[in-house]
């Protein structure tokens, strides 16, 4: 019997799933006589774009009311192994021992992860890249005002000026200052942002920086350029210029790779580690194998290439699905022609900044693009509990024609978005 099996929860493997669902559906084929499994260990979906946000716990949704009522079966385990030569993956759950099971066509789309740095000091570093690491931050800052009063306490230094460090500075502004003031509120906050680059944003390009700068000036976020952390401890950062700042919170956001999976299947990789897909997302040289999201990328107009970001995600990811169930079924596939590239990047009580196209031509600034910003994280949410609307959002074809954010999250083709 053919199996279609989804490795990840994220955008990309939910969409995945449901538009295979979708192609099942208009085919007139019971769930039974053409399974659809989708593999994460988790039981939800988080909404990863959102983690840099307070109250990072709440940014998920239970994977079972998307996938339930479109006739997924979620297996709550991990992927350890794919052998593409016998269509088979192993797979283990929570304190289980590993099993193997078979695929007639396989979605990669395990998505990717921060590269966490080798130095004195690093178990002190926090992130946003995960849910638990959120949730570990955000539990960090809520403790700072029980600590002894020293320079430094509500100070946060943050490491990497791409999508995601720009972002969690800004946000950090307003988190520090409703933590810090109800108790203490004579403590200075500061926010510290570190950058290699000699300029802020260097994934981002010239179009937005100025709109960057702007914002940076206004929340009071100071700014060190051409430098990098070479170690720390809890209570201070120590920087490559040889200076050390007072500061209680480190948050790394810098570099990000696909997942390893990827390296489990004999194809062609960039410098990210993401398998080079063809048109119709097919892993290239891999009979059987589509990747979507964190995990591919494709080669777009004008020799740009697709984002580690929010916005091809869900593009990539309802193709992949919709292409895997076709090709079981005898249906043609689809190429890939994702709508034009955007990002709205949020920039905390300083508003938001949308640009259009791979220039990053500014289009929108301010409390008009906060507001925009704030429906974009709204839309990323898929339905739930409705069969219906899922498998039409799911429509590759007729999917939200919304501008999402591109959040590359490596130092990042983004750093997307993770938006």
């Amino acid at each position: 019997m053919s199996q279609i099996v989804i490795i990840g929860g994220g955008f990309a493997g939910v969409w995945s799933a449901a538009a295979a669902a979708r192609v099942r559906e208009q085919a007139g084929i019971e769930a039974a006589d053409l399974p659809i499994a989708l593999l994460s260990p988790g039981k939800e979906m988080v909404i990863r774009p959102r983690l840099y946000e307070s109250q990072p716990d709440m940014m998920g949704i239970p994977l079972d009311s998307i996938l339930e009522p479109v006739a997924v079966q979620h297996i709550r385990a991990a992927a350890s192994d794919i052998d593409t030569a016998s269509r088979r993956i192993t797979v283990s759950a929570a304190g289980g021992a590993a099993r193997e099971m078979s695929y007639t066509s396989l979605v990669l789309a395990s998505g990717s992860q921060l590269l966490a740095p080798t130095l004195p000091g690093a178990e002190h570093l926090h992130d946003v890249d995960t849910m638990a690491a959120a949730v570990a931050l955000d539990r960090h800052l809520h403790g700072l005002p029980s600590r002894p009063t020293q320079d430094g306490r509500f100070t946060a230094v943050v490491v990497g000026s791409g999508f995601t460090g720009i972002e969690v500075a800004t946000e950090m502004v307003t988190r520090l200052h409703a933590i810090a003031e109800p108790h203490h509120p004579a403590d200075d906050v500061r926010v510290i942002l570190i950058e290699r680059a000699d300029v802020i944003g260097p994934e981002l390009g010239s179009g937005p920086r100025p709109v960057l700068l702007e914002a940076l000036a206004e929340l009071g976020i100071e700014k060190r350029l051409r430098t990098t952390v070479v170690s720390l401890d809890d209570r201070s950062v120590q920087l490559s210029d040889g200076s050390t700042i007072p500061a209680h919170t480190a948050i790394w956001t810098a570099g990000m790779r696909a997942n390893p999976l990827t390296e489990r299947i004999p194809g062609s990789r960039d410098e990210l580690g993401r398998l080079k897909v063809d048109p119709y997302l097919s892993v290239m040289g891999v009979p059987g194998v589509f990747a979507a999201g964190d995990t591919a990328v494709a080669e777009l107009e004008s020799g740009h290439r697709t984002m580690q970001s929010c916005q091809h995600a869900h593009a990539m990811g309802r193709l992949a699905g919709h292409n895997a169930a076709a090709e079981i079924l005898g249906v043609s596939l689809a190429p890939f022609e994702p709508e034009p590239y955007v990002t709205c990047l949020d920039l905390g009580q300083a508003g938001a900044v949308l640009t259009a196209g791979w220039d990053r031509e500014v289009k929108l600034t301010g409390p008009p693009a906060k507001q925009l910003k704030r429906k974009i994280n709204q839309t990323i949410y898929p339905p739930v509990d409705d069969a219906a609307e899922i498998l039409k959002r799911a429509d590759f074809q007729a999917a939200s024609r919304t501008q999402l954010r591109g959040r590359p999250r490596a130092a990042t083709v983004e750093s997307p978005a993770a938006s």
